[in-house]
């Protein structure tokens, strides 16, 4: 016999009468969601959540929604127990060679912080993305500005030279 009271034959007849539909109801129930909730996210009506609840309730032996759940929940852990995706499961780290002389660490006061090299560019190629950051540097930004109003005036001058020359070429 088990906690409930109920025989396993029992037990496993009751799990095996739910309807994959009837399952999603009682999930969502055991996530203490209201009928109205279950139906938006099933996208069914709640007259039909309603239906699917009373007849798992019946199924289940319950006398209302909390009692099926409390029973469908202690089924599931039994007959539907969650397996783990060992793709999911990080490998156990592994031991890495050290650069340190005899494997030894240095003396903390050699070891130098990388902090000051924070404003200093990495030697990457930059995108236009990265001119709308919020972090450049006041002298950055004034490069941006000083480049971006020159990308315009020789668009300007572009345009008016061409205004120009199509001028020309009607006037003749």
């Amino acid at each position: 016999m088990n906690d409930s009271g109920s025989h396993p034959d029992k037990d496993a007849e009751r799990w095996n009468r739910l309807t994959g539909k009837q399952r999603a109801c009682l999930d969502l129930v055991i996530e203490h969601k209201t009928s109205k909730e279950i139906a938006r996210i099933l996208d069914i009506s709640k007259h039909s959540v309603d239906q699917r609840l009373a007849t798992a309730r019946d199924v289940l032996g319950a006398s209302d929604r909390n009692e099926a759940a409390f029973i469908y929940r202690r089924l599931r852990e039994t007959y539907d127990p969650m397996t783990y995706d060992p793709v999911g499961i990080p490998p156990p780290p592994k031991l890495v060679p050290s650069d340190f002389p005899n494997g030894s660490p240095p003396n903390l006061m050699e070891l130098h912080d990388s902090s000051d090299e924070l404003g200093k560019p990495s030697g990457k190629a930059w995108s236009f993305g990265d001119l709308w950051r919020r972090d450049h540097s006041s002298e950055a930004r004034i490069w941006i500005y000083l480049a971006g109003f020159g990308l315009v005036v020789l668009i300007a001058l572009g345009g008016l030279g061409i205004a120009q020359a199509l001028d020309r070429l009607l006037s003749n």
